[in-house]
This record gives C-alpha cells, sequence and structure tokens, in this order.
C-alpha cells in the first residue's frame, strides 16, 4: 500500500466535489441570466456594446399648400428604472422623495393616481429591477422632460437609474383630415409606408441610415459616427387644408342626411391642376363616416348622366349635330333593340321635340341615346376613338396603391351588343374613376387643355424648396374651340335654366353637368337585392373665368335619387364657401357711407355723362364740358377719386373707336356713318370687327363683342 494513500484520494475527492459545485453553480448562473436576466443584459448590450449600429434618419413632413403641418416624425419613450443603479446612496433619496415623485408622476400622468405610483415604484424597489416600467403607455418629449425633472430621475442613468425606449411615431396633427390621401405608416416605422402620399414618395421621405459604433475612450463609452443618418426632404403637397375642411364637413353633412354609404369630393385648380381638397368618406359600423380608402382614385363604377357630356362633344366634333340639333324624344320612351330607354319625367309624358341644350339642360337619356345611336350605329368603334381622343381614358399613373384606370372598351376590344351603344353613350358600359371625371371637366374649364391632377408642388429641405413639380399636360387639345365653345355654353345653362340649378350660386355663375346612375351589382343586375344609386355633380366655377373645377359623388342605398338635388347641392355649399374665402378687398378702396363713390363711365356721348356726374356732385371736370344739342363724342378716364372727360372729333372718313362705350352709343355713332351693326353679348364693346381707323365702306356690316 502506498503511504498517504488515503489523504491522497481525500485531496482528490474534495478538489472533485468543489470543481462539481461549481461546474453546477456556472450552469445554475448562466440559466438565471439565460432567462430570469435575459432582458436586463440584452437591454445593456444595446446600450452599450453595439458594433455598426444602424443609425434611423428623421422622416420627412408632409406640408399642406398654405404652410401648415400635416404629417410630421415625433419621438415617444417608455420610461424605465433600474433600481440597483446609484447604490445606497440612489435608494436613499428615492426613499426620502418618494411622495413627491409618486405627486409629481401623477399630474403628469393624471389617469394614475399618487398613492398608485408609490406602490407601482415600492414594488419594483423590492424586487430590485434592472428595468422596471414606471408607466405602461408611451409618452411626448415633452412628458418625457417634465418626469426628468423630479427628484432621482433628474440624475445621469448610472446614478438614477432612468432609462428609455425610444420610438420615432408619425403624427397627423390635423387628425383625419385627408387622412387617406397623406397615407399611413406601419406601426413599426422601419417597415416603412403602407399607402398615400407616404408610400408615393417614401424614397425622398425615409432620408438614408447612418452607422455608428461604441468605442470606450478613457474609461467612458463614446457614440463614434462612421456615417451620418441623413434626414428626410420635406413634400409640399397642394392640399388647402382650410379647402379641405370645407369640402369634408360639406360632404359630412349631407351623406348623414342622405343616410348614403360612401361619398367623394375633389377640388382642383383649373390651370396648375392642383388637388386642393380630396375627401373620401365611407359609413362604418358605428354610423360615422370615415375616410378609409382613396375612393377618388380608385373606385371603378358607371359615371352615369356626367358622362353625357362627353358623348355630345364626339358628335360635335364630328360635324353630326350644334346645340340647336333638335330630336324628338316623344313621351320620355323609346325601345332600343328590344330594351326601353327612358328618361327620369317618362311618366309625365316626357319632353316632346328638344334640341342638344335642352337635353343636356335635363339630361335626357332618350335625347343623347339616339342622337349617339343613329350616327354611330354601323360604325361604333368611331364613337368610342372620339371617346379616347379626348383622353377621358388615358391612365394619370397618379401613383397611389389601389389606383384604377378607366375602362373604355370598343368592338374591337369585347363584345359590343346592339344595345351597348345606346347605353354607353348615357354613362353605362363604363367604369371610371371619379378623379377622371373631374379631369375632364377640368379640361374643358382649361380651355382644351387636358392636365395632370398633381397632389405635391415642391420638395423642400431646411425650408428651401429643392424641387418644383412641374404641370404635366395629358392633351394639348381634347377638341377644337367650335365644340369648346359650344358646350362650355351648354353646361352653363344646365346650371343656370336645367336640372343643376342646386349646385348654382346666386354670387357666382357656374357650369357643369348632374349624374344620377344605378349602381351594378355585377351578375346579379341592377336590381338584386334592392336599387342603389350613384348621384353625381361636375363642374367649375366662375363660368366665365374657371378658378376650381370640383366632383361630389354619393351612393346611396336608395332611392328617390337626384344628381342636382343631393349632389349639387353639396357642389354650392363647397364653391360659395371656396370663392368666399377668396373674396379679398384693398383696404385703401374701402367705402362708407359718407364716401363719394367715382362711377365707371362709359366712353360715347359724354354731354349726357357730364349732366349726370354734375347733378351727383362727382369730383372731376364735368364742368368743363359744354352743353350741346347734338352728341359730344369723348372718352372717359376715372380714378378712385376723380372723372376725367375729354371730348374727340372722329373722322368721318374713318371707322371710329367705339371700344368701351355702351351699345345705344356705339350703334348710333356707327349707324350715322352708313355701317350696319351687329351685337354679340351684353354690356360695354370689347371688340370691333372693323378696326378703328380703317376706311368707312357705306353698308358694310360690323360686329361687336360685349361684355360685362
Amino acid at each position: 500500500m502506498i503511504p498517504g494513500l488515503k489523504n491522497i484520494m481525500l485531496r482528490y475527492t474534495f478538489i472533485v466535489v468543489i470543481m462539481f459545485v461549481l461546474a453546477v453553480l456556472i450552469i445554475v448562473k448562466a440559466g438565471f441570466i439565460m432567462f430570469a436576466e435575459r432582458q436586463y443584459w440584452k437591454d445593456v448590450a444595446d446600450r452599450f456594446v453595439k458594433e455598426n449600429v444602424v443609425v434611423l434618419p428623421t422622416r420627412g413632413n408632409i406640408i399642406s399648400s398654405d404652410g401648415k403641418l400635416m404629417a410630421s416624425s415625433l419621438p415617444e419613450y417608455r420610461i424605465y428604472m433600474d433600481f440597483r443603479a446609484g447604490g445606497e446612496e440612489k435608494d436613499t433619496i428615492l426613499m426620502n422623495h418618494l411622495a413627491e415623485i409618486s405627486q409629481g408622476l401623477h399630474e403628469i400622468f393624471p389617469d394614475k393616481s399618487a398613492q398608485e405610483f408609490r406602490k407601482h415604484l415600492l414594488k419594483g424597489r423590492r424586487s430590485k429591477s434592472r428595468h422596471y416600467l414606471i408607466y405602461p403607455k408611451r409618452i411626448s418629449y415633452i412628458e418625457y422632460k417634465e418626469v426628468k425633472r423630479l427628484p432621482v430621475f433628474e440624475l445621469s442613468p448610472n446614478r438614477g437609474g432612468l432609462h428609455v425606449e425610444t420610438f420615432n411615431q408619425r403624427k397627423k396633427p390635423f387628425g383625419s383630415l385627408a387622412m387617406r390621401t397623406l397615407g399611413d405608416m406601419y406601426p413599426d416605422m422601419t417597415q416603412g409606408a403602407k399607402n398615400g402620399l407616404e408610400l408615393t414618395y417614401d424614397s425622398i421621405l425615409r432620408g438614408q441610415n447612418g452607422i455608428t459604433h461604441r468605442q470606450k475612450v478613457m474609461n467612458k463609452y463614446l457614440n463614434i459616427i462612421d456615417k451620418p443618418a441623413v434626414d428626410g426632404c420635406d413634400i409640399i403637397t397642394t392640399i388647402d387644408v382650410d379647402m379641405q375642411d370645407i369640402a369634408e364637413k360639406a360632404l359630412v353633412d349631407q351623406l348623414k342626411t342622405l343616410e348614403a354609404i360612401s361619398g367623394v369630393a375633389v377640388v382642383m385648380e383649373v390651370k396648375t391642376g392642383e388637388v386642393k381638397a380630396n375627401v373620401n368618406m365611407t359609413r362604418a359600423s358605428d354610423g360615422n363616416y370615415y375616410e378609409m380608402r382613396n375612393a377618388a382614385v380608385s373606385n371603378l363604377m358607371e359615371p352615369g348622366s356626367t358622362f353625357k357630356t362627353a358623348s355630345i362633344m364626339v358628335a360635335m366634333e364630328d360635324k353630326y349635330i350644334t346645340p340647336d340639333y333638335e330630336v324628338d324624344t316623344g313621351n320620355g320612351m323609346v325601345n332600343m333593340y328590344g330594351s326601353w330607354m327612358k328618361d327620369w319625367n317618362w311618366y309625365k309624358g316626357g319632353y316632346g321635340k328638344i334640341d342638344v341644350t335642352k337635353i343636356l339642360e335635363v339630361s335626357s337619356n332618350v335625347g343623347v341615346s339616339t342622337i349617339i345611336d343613329k350616327f354611330y350605329k354601323n360604325n361604333p368603334q368611331k364613337f368610342v376613338d372620339g371617346l379616347k381622343r379626348m383622353s377621358i381614358d388615358t391612365p394619370l399613373h397618379l401613383g397611389f396603391v389601389g389606383e384604377a384606370s378607366p375602362r373604355i372598351l370598343g368592338p374591337k376590344e369585347r363584345y359590343f351588343a346592339k344595345t351597348t351603344l345606346p347605353w354607353m353613350s348615357i354613362g353605362y358600359e363604363t367604369m371610371i374613376p371619379p378623379i377622371y371625371i373631374l379631369n375632364f371637366y377640368n379640361a374643358i374649364a382649361n380651355d382644351g387643355v387636358m392636365i395632370k391632377p398633381k397632389f405635391v408642388k415642391a420638395i423642400a429641405k431646411d425650408g428651401e424648396i429643392l424641387e418644383e413639380i412641374p404641370t404635366e399636360v395629358v392633351n394639348p387639345k381634347i377638341c377644337s374651340d367650335t365644340t369648346l365653345t359650344m358646350i362650355r355654353t351648354i353646361l352653363r345653362k344646365v346650371v343656370s335654366e336645367g336640372l343643376a340649378k342646386p349646385a348654382g350660386s346666386k354670387q357666382f355663375n357656374v357650369s357643369g353637368k348632374t349624374g344620377t346612375a344605378q349602381i351594378s351589382q355585377g351578375k346579379a343586375g341592377y336590381k338584386s337585392g334592392g336599387v342603389s344609386y350613384l348621384v353625381s355633380f361636375c363642374g367649375y366655377f366662375p363660368s366665365e373665368a374657371p378658378k376650381y373645377s370640383c366632383i361630389v359623388s354619393i351612393q346611396i342605398p336608395h332611392g328617390p335619387a337626384s344628381g342636382g338635388l343631393q349632389a349639387g347641392s353639396v357642389f354650392s355649399r363647397i364653391a360659395e364657401r371656396i370663392y368666399a374665402k377668396h373674396l379679398y378687398r384693398d383696404l385703401a378702396h374701402a367705402k362708407d357711407s359718407t364716401a363719394v363713390l367715382i362711377p365707371d363711365v362709359k366712353n360715347g356721348d359724354i354731354e349726357e355723362s357730364a349732366y349726370v356726374l354734375r347733378a351727383l356732385n362727382i369730383p372731376g371736370n364735368s364742368n368743363t364740358v359744354p352743353y350741346s344739342t347734338e352728341p359730344l363724342w369723348g372718352k372717359a378716364q376715372c380714378t378712385h377719386s376723380y372723372a376725367d372727360l375729354k371730348i374727340s372729333k372722329p373722322s368721318k372718313h374713318q371707322i371710329p373707336n367705339v371700344l368701351n362705350m355702351g351699345a345705344k352709343d356705339a350703334v348710333y355713332l356707327l349707324e350715322s356713318y352708313g355701317l350696319k351693326v351687329r351685337l354679340m353679348g351684353l354690356g360695354k364693346v370689347k371688340a370691333q370687327s372693323i378696326p378703328a381707323g380703317s376706311p368707312v365702306r357705306k353698308g358694310q356690316t360690323i360686329t361687336l363683342t360685349l361684355k360685362h
């Protein structure tokens, strides 16, 4: 037996036991770290040891055309407490100020009492948690700064233990206003944008990621920037917050009255194509209306009677008809290849024989379909080509998710029954999103120039414009000037004398067309499960010098349906409020009851003008004009404070200048020269067909164009 073997074995056994115990302890500690303290050490790793850390840039803002912030990225925080940080010194301060801290938290977050905060903090202290959530909700930057002013929390994270998780959130100061146009972000903003302008301009708004790493320098960890983050650019939209609010309120009020399913209202600036308001409301299960989808660009529906304008323009452009072309609509019913085409008043006996102007004024289905069937039944493709020539079906590529394009298909693209053409001419058998109908009427208002609707006008960075988005021309001329003049005259009468009177205004003239269409249920037809309607009005204002175009489209689940009354009245409210918004008056020209107003004096026989000015004591030189039994021809030049009259003697051998004369004086003077006069319009003479100074030839006809 080896001497001391027993002692050696005892020592060896002791060492093995010690090693085994240490191994068990290491395994237990590792398990504790992996499971019980997993989150804490993960947070520590995130805070102190990071290589090639991605630094997210600040997403750019979305700004309205009038400079208001519509969407912006703001930080939010979750606040945590490390009860082991700071040791006994921090713990003593915490207990000494616990009541003050609890009361302060209650004042910042009133939904929890001071007593609840006190119990919550003591629970975290007993658990000695290193990552204890103080308040369950995310808080704003202002609330976070308030928390940082409280005792203990004001200390550095290593001494006081307060630390945060930071989140970037997209905020919309105007709430749901233009919500579907602006678009949404995913809850985790790193996943990007979901829809709307947020997605369309995501590459511009999101910026570029940066990279940093943490490095220990002189016993301190510093963030070393390898690549700085580049913040996103701002986009300046065409949306006007006030106009959007006006359109939304007018539409929602009507939707509630009608108990409608949904509604769209879009306002566009005629010359630039800038969309100033885009409202898309759908009724939710709670009975209220919300912006759920951008229906203005995605809804494919049969437009109904607003399409009749395009049908009539095709026939005018092909020189088949003029505004005075007459159609016998009979008793308001006509058999079209086995199917009955009816006017809205067929049960009253119809309209009988009426011209094209009246056909659109009363929105006669029989009148429009009879015209189109008569001239195009043997060649329906020619009619479809005429529509396409006006670019009503040209895809606009506006960039929105779910955007739809018109479906206007001819005989070359689908089966064409004999009834297809008549029904297509009155707005059925076609599918067109509301914004395309608006764009077509906007082209009529814009002297025939069709431009692409624009939702963003500029890209900016740090308050400076980097790029302006130009206006794009879709079609430089949708029709001839002759057709344009005729259809604009008719559309004005549709509102002033026809079924669209509710869309008009006493303050200015409106032009446009109503639409009322039954909504197809697909293969089930138009009456499966009850009849629903799409009522609409599309037009522009003021008629003489169009500034804005607008479409209102409402889907109602039942009759009676009237585009003029139900949609036109919404158009009228929107138009009048927008018009009032743009009424500006120069204060220098402000007048009260004591002010002396200088009237607008016409050229012509100034002796009569002088008599009136003298009688009214108007400042000027009217006293210098002598009394005469014969006309004293002359000119008037008036300022806001003086009326200046000048006598002139026209030559008997040259055509006189009659511009700015009234019709009576101009006709009297020209006929005294032996000329024949033809008048067009009302008001003062704005143009004469034979220029002043031309030789006089008796018997000539001179045409005078008058305007107010």
